[in-house]
Parts: C-alpha cells; structure tokens; sequence
C-alpha cells in the first residue's frame, strides 16, 4: 500500500507542479526577454564599455536585435532594470511619471550629493523642479540673453582670437560653466570660475563610474569634489545673505538669491548645505550637456561646408543688423531658425543626455510583459535617434528633418520629454545660439585629427577634445 501511495506521488506530483507553475506564472505575467549577465554587475560594464568605445547605441541595438525592438530586461548599476525602446517606450515613460514610474538615480548620487536634511536626491529633485520654473520662464530667459552675449564676447576674445589652434572642448566647457556660474550665483571673475572647473570635471567624470569608494578611484575623487565644491558654495552663500540683508545683492539678480529667499509651504526656509546641493547639481545641469553639443556643433561644421555656410549667411545677416556695440537680443534668436536646425540635427547623431533612468512604483504590463515593482527602467535617445523607422537615412546630416512641425512626439528626445522635459531646454537653447552666433561670425576652422575616436562617459567628447586649426574672417 506504502509503495502505492509513493507510486502515485511520483506520477502525480510533476502534473501538479506544472499546472501550479502554469497558474502562477500566467497570473504573475511573462517578465521582458533578455539576460542579467554576471552575478552583482550584471551588464553594467558591457553597458560602460560600448560607451568608452564611442557605440553607446551598440548596447541597446544589440539586445533589440536579440530579444525585443520594444523592451528587454538587463541588470545595470546592481539593479534589475528593462530598457525601453522606440517612440513607444519613451511615450510610455514619460506619460506614466507618477502614475506607474518616478525619476531613479543610483543610491551612489546621495553620497556624490548628500543632502543635510536626509531626503534623498530623488525628493529634492521634485523640491528643485518647482522651484526653476519662475527662475527659466520665457521674460526671465530674455533677460539673460545680453549677459550671455556679454559673457561669449569675453570668452571668445580671450581664448579664441590671435590663436592658430585650440583645442574645443575644454574651451566650450569653460564657456557653459562660466555662464552657468554667472547667472546662477553670479561669479563672474575668471579666476574664481576657474578655481571651480577642475572638481566640477572630476565630478561629472565620476558620477556614471562604478560606486567604489576607494582611493583613486573616479567615484572617489568625486565624492572628494563634491566637498570641496560645497564647501566653496556655502561660503559664497554666506556672503549673499548678508549682502541681501544689507541691500548690496538683489532678489533677483539670480536663482541663488531666490532659493535665499523662498520659503517652503510650511514657511521654512532652506538650510545653506541645501541651497549649496542644488546649486551643485545646477551647475553641472546647466553647463555639461550644452558643452558638449557646442563641441559637436564644431565638428560637423567641420565636416559640412554647406551646412557652414548657411549658419555663416544666417548669423552674419544678424551681425550685420546690430549697431556697434549693441547686444544680441530675443528677436535675434527668433532668427536663428536655421542654426537651431542645425543644432537639433546635432543633438540628434550625439545626444548629449545619452538617456535616463525610471522607477517601477507598481507592478504593470508593457507590451505583454510584467515589470516587477522596484524594476529599474531606462529610457535610451539612441533607440529612436537613429532608428530608420523614425529617421530615414539616420546617419544622413539633415537640418531640413527639423523644418515645419519637425519629428514625430518622443522620437527625438535630447532632453527628455514629458513632466520630466529638462527645465533648462530653453536655457541651452540660449546659450548654443549664442555660441554659434560669435563662433561662426569670427571664424572657419578644419579638424587637426580627421578621424578623432569619440568616446561616451557619460556625454558624447572627441576622446583629444577636437583640436582645430582656426581661420579669422578678413571682414
């Protein structure tokens, strides 16, 4: 009889196993095709690597070929992640921010940026995005345009001009911060600016690192940075409130005096080491993606007389126009269709905001698949950009695709899109057009390096930084 009953278990056990699987996972939901590679990193340093390489979109275009053009499962950053892909998935992510995903960084961000009050970078990114939009709105934009233009006349006279060679990118870096540091906290002194730029590239380098902090390492030497920085911050922050208090300093003159001065719902005002965090993070927003379109700009001009030649007819019409001494000013910009063209067109064949990351706050379907709750979800410029479904000819130069109504929604997305779009989108439109504007009226250039590698950590750089020889305008 024993032996009977253990017959019978051995025959039924398997069917009740397989239906109990097949119940199971019907009800959970099939999770996306893909691989979590090894064990703790996962794919993360294949997902660096193709970066280093100058092939960011190999990772992703990889994986779309192999499991799924719309949605696949990795393992990044020690996380499980799917990355999303296509007009689809971008639309998908950015129409569900708060509904069924939330803006994730890794929890390294917090040691690069700790925050004096213990919420975490994600809480005090929502706390910054209510507060940005009356500093970037379109009447405080317009205003910044003649400091800007001030500021590039400066730059360009001092580092660009009686020089035969340069090299691009430092120089387009030292622009874009010391912009960001003129209108943000109002530094304008070169050598003060200067004593900031060398922590601010050693943090940008370190943030998308591995998060070992260890001596020498990049996530190491930025977490070091990042004190340093702070620590500069808190003094210049001490030193507007009482010029505040004394009315040397403005309210509005920039956003640090309106983070001074700007109370929570309850009343409270920030603490300095907070005001100092999102200065921090400002300034590297507002400086390192338009330092690397700049560069970029330059390098396909390089390539493309014709393309050169009608942002020369466009910004030289607007030289023309202008009375000696007179600053560039809304209206100007608004003419510039054609250079924003060109631009876009830029931005397009080398984002500088490769991508970014989501949170799954709830467990739902995408496209058949179940993402888990706590799922990690990245959303990639590269899967659409140059993707021929969305972009004939993708590797084609082509200002024209931006002319009329331009691309179709959440095909090209450089920054972002949804209640997530960067804020500061009109911001750098600003500052690259005014770029472009004192470039191209002084200058033609030609690479020194024909075929310069291009390497991604995080942002898109010519792995020499684009040294070219340079050709002054003889009127």
């Amino acid at each position: 009889m024993e032996f009977l009953f253990v017959s019978l278990i051995g025959l039924f056990a398997p069917l009740v196993i397989f239906f109990f699987y097949k119940k199971n996972s019907s009800s959970s939901g099939t999770l996306p095709p893909g691989k979590c590679g090894w064990p703790v990193v996962g794919e993360t340093l294949e997902f660096l690597t193709t970066g280093w390489k100058g092939y960011p979109e190999k990772f992703i275009y990889d994986r779309m070929a192999k499991y799924s053009s719309k949605v696949f499962k990795t393992h990044l950053l020690g996380e499980k992640a799917a990355v999303f892909c296509g007009a689809a998935g971008n639309k998908f992510l950015f129409s569900n921010e708060n509904k069924l995903v939330q803006t994730w960084w890794p929890a390294s961000f917090d040691k690069v940026f700790p925050s004096s009050n213990q919420t975490s970078s994600k809480e005090e990114a929502i706390k910054m995005r209510k507060m940005l939009p009356n500093f970037l709105k379109p009447e405080a934009l317009q205003r910044y345009i003649s400091i800007m233009d001030h500021i590039a006349q400066r730059h360009f006279a001092d580092d660009w001009e009686n020089k035969n060679e340069i090299v691009v990118f430092p120089l387009a870096k030292k622009f874009t911060f010391w912009l960001a540091c003129r209108l943000f906290v109002s530094v304008e002194d070169p050598n003060h600016v200067a004593k900031f730029a060398d922590p601010f590239d050693l943090l940008a380098s370190g943030l998308i690192s591995l998060p070992i902090d260890l001596p020498g390492t990049p996530f190491n030497r930025a977490i070091k940075a990042s004190n340093f920085i702070r620590k500069e911050l808190v003094a210049i922050i001490k030193q507007r409130k009482l010029d505040l208090a004394e009315g040397k300093a403005s309210p509005t003159q920039d956003i640090l005096s309106h983070m001074l001065l700007t109370s929570d719902e309850n009343g409270k005002f920030m603490h300095e080491l907070d005001v100092a965090d999102k200065i921090l993070g400002l300034l590297i927003g507002g400086h390192d993606t338009a330092s690397s379109a700049c560069t970029f700009i330059i390098k396909f001009l390089a390539e493309l007389p014709e393309v050169y030649e009608g942002v020369y007819k466009e910004q030289i019409e607007i030289a023309k126009s202008k009375a000696p001494g007179e600053l560039l000013n809304w209206e100007d910009i608004k003419k510039m269709k054609y250079s924003w063209n060109v631009a876009c067109e830029v931005m397009r064949l080398a984002p500088p905001l490769q991508g970014a990351f989501r949170e799954a706050i709830t467990d739902f379907m995408y496209n058949g698949f179940k993402i888990p709750k706590g799922w990690k979800l990245y959303w990639s410029a590269n899967s659409t950009h140059r993707n021929p479904e969305f972009f004939p000819e993708p590797l084609k130069f082509d200002p024209s695709r931006f002319d009329g109504s331009g691309p179709a929604p959440y095909t090209f997305v450089p920054f972002g899109g949804g209640p997530r779009m960067c804020p500061g989108k009109e911001y750098a439109r600003l500052e690259i057009l005014v770029f472009m504007h004192h470039l191209v009226k002084r200058f033609k250039w030609e690479k020194i390096i024909p075929d310069e590698k291009i390497v991604v950590n995080p942002m898109p750089i010519p792995a020499k930084g684009l040294p070219v020889r340079l050709y002054p305008h003889t009127s």
